[in-house]
Formats: structure tokens, sequence, C-alpha cells
């Protein structure tokens, strides 16, 4: 087991009997880094995410945490904390008590623990309402106190999942923006499930795609979005087109998809559908060859404000689509 790297799993397996919910998965994760596990549900990301914080057992495999073995270790003795989705407060303590709740557990003496508490809860900008209850909180402010308690205890690594899920849009974007800052605060391992493809690429350094309990493929944010390996990375992250050619799949990207007027012999496509969305108009394409509309392939161009309206398009319109052997990205079998 490498030192090298602050988490390893190990061919990780862990099978319920009825669903084989992670499949034997091995990825390094470098110390300091932001991870992201995404992908849709069932694909066992949380799954991973809890034997991580060892609330679950694998089946088969290892997890080592800079170079030490953790896999049968209880959660409080393996040095992750987990921040659950639901926040998962106690009602009854203030939110100091709350933060402040692990390192009571563990005999620390009372000044030492509330010192350390109000240091967290200035971190995350929520000393001023120490002595309320959770009930008396919005989500977001929840969210922060449960931050500030995963933290308590010095953990190399945080767990998250789904942390911004229960937030509506604007707090999302607005937390997503805190949790990247107190990263580079602290400068521990934050790992982060999320189905949000957005999420991801917004805050991951290591962006790791599950399906079926297995990595599709891992890599920084730019690299899954520019050249994804996989026909299901390419839909999973979106803003991709799967076009078959003679020489094989490939994943064009929709706002390298040209749309022009066919050449004779050209294959045509229809326009589908027109959105106009401000800056850019998705133009929604289907194919000719389907004997039923519902059954067509279909695909889509986003092309800048200016270009669409300098050669307008309307569903019915037929087009030919190009693009740049360089933007044409090959995907696996």
């Amino acid at each position: 087991m490498s030192t090298r790297t602050d988490l390893e799993l190990i061919d990780l397996v862990k099978d319920y009997g009825q669903s084989l919910a992670v499949a034997g998965i091995n990825l390094k994760i470098a110390a300091g880094s932001y991870c992201c596990l995404l992908g849709p549900s069932g694909c066992g990301k949380t799954s991973t995410l809890r034997m991580i914080a060892g609330h679950e057992e694998p089946t088969e495999g290892q997890i080592a945490l800079g170079g030490r073995e953790i896999t049968h270790l209880s959660p409080a003795a393996r040095g992750t904390a987990m921040m659950f989705q639901s926040y998962a407060l106690f009602p009854h303590l203030t939110v100091l008590e709350n933060v402040a709740f692990s390192a009571r557990m563990k005999g620390v003496a009372r000044a030492e623990r509330e010192a350390r508490a109000h240091e967290l809860l200035q971190l995350v900008a929520m000393d001023p309402y120490a002595a309320r209850l959770p009930a008396a909180l919005s989500g977001g402010q929840q969210q922060r106190v449960a931050l500030a308690r995963a933290l308590m205890m010095r953990p190399k690594v945080l767990l998250l999942d789904e942390p911004l899920s229960a937030l509506d849009p604007f707090l999302r974007v607005k937390m997503r923006a805190e949790l990247k800052r107190w990263h580079q605060s602290l400068g521990m391992s934050f790992v982060h499930v999320t189905h949000s493809q957005e999420e991801a690429m917004a805050l991951a350094d290591l962006v790791v795609v599950m399906n079926h309990g297995r990595i599709e493929q891992a890599g920084s944010a730019r690299e899954v979005f520019e050249r994804p390996r996989t026909e299901f990375v390419a839909r999973f992250i979106g803003a991709h087109n799967i076009i078959d050619t003679p020489a094989g799949k490939v994943a064009v990207r929709c706002d390298r998809l040209n749309l022009v007027e066919p050449d004779a012999g050209e294959t045509v496509v229809t326009v589908a559908a027109v959105e106009y969305q401000g800056a850019q108009v998705q133009v929604h394409l289907m194919a000719e060859s389907a004997a039923d509309a519902e059954d067509a392939e279909r695909w889509t161009a986003t092309l800048s404000d200016a270009s669409f309206h300098a050669a307008p398009m309307a569903p019915g319109h037929r087009v030919a689509m190009r693009w740049w052997a360089a933007d044409a990205h090959a995907l696996a079998a």
C-alpha cells in the first residue's frame, strides 16, 4: 500500500446478496484532493462512501489511509469524518453543543472542546448562532453546523454525502463556493458523493464516474468532460452527442457541432425544437431515417445567440451536421 496517496481503495466489493453494489473498484485519492464520486442512483457511490467511513463493512477488499489499513476499524478510529445528507443534528442541543459533542464523548475538557467548537463555528460563519437550537436555523445554516461538527476531531478525510441536495438552487451555488473555500483553507481531502454533473465539475480535482458498481472513468473535471472514455460517461456528463460514423462511435460536444445546408449525398437531419437560452440557443435534432419519431436518434447543437440569429432555423428545417475531426472523440467499445 502506497504512503504517497492519502486514501486508497483496493479491490473493494460490497455485495448485499441480492445486489452487487460495488464490484471490485480500485481508486487512489491524493492527499489534499477534492474528489467527487459521481453517478446515477444505485451506481454504488454512497455504498463506497459508507465503507470509507466505516458505516458499511466491505465484502472484500481493503481501504488504506496514509499507508495504514483502516478497513475494519471503527468510524471513530480511522481518521475520517462523515457529513450526512440529512445533517443529523441533535434537536435538543445548541449549535455549540452539537459541534462539541464528539469531543465531549471522548472526554475532552469542557473549556478545550468549547474553544475548538467556537473556532470551527467562526470558520463556517456560524459563531453568532452558537446558543441557538437547530430548529431555529435555515437549511444552509444547519449544513454549516454539520460541517463544523464533522471537523471537530480533526479528520484527515472529510466525507460528504449529497451535502447540497436539500438546498434550493441559489443556495446550492453559494454553498458550492463555500465548500471550495473551506477545502482550500483546511487542506484535507474531501470525498463528496453527488449525482450532479455541474456540482462535480465545479468542485472536484478528481471526478470519479461510477455505473453499476464500477468506475467508468476517473480524472480531472476537464479530462472527463473533454475526453469521456465511454458512451455512458459521455451521456451522463452531458453536453455531448453520440454519433455513429463509418470509423465507429464518437462523442462530439454540443458546442462543437456545426449545422449547415446539406450538400448532395450528405446525411440530413431535421430540426425538432429550438430553445432560446439567452447567450446561446439549443437546437434539438433528430434523424430522418426512423420510421417512428419516438425511436429516432437525437442530437443537440449549442449555438451562440449571434450565430443562430445570423441563420435562424425552425422546427422542420433540414440540415447537415458537421464537425472538425479534432472535435470527434472516439469512445471505448
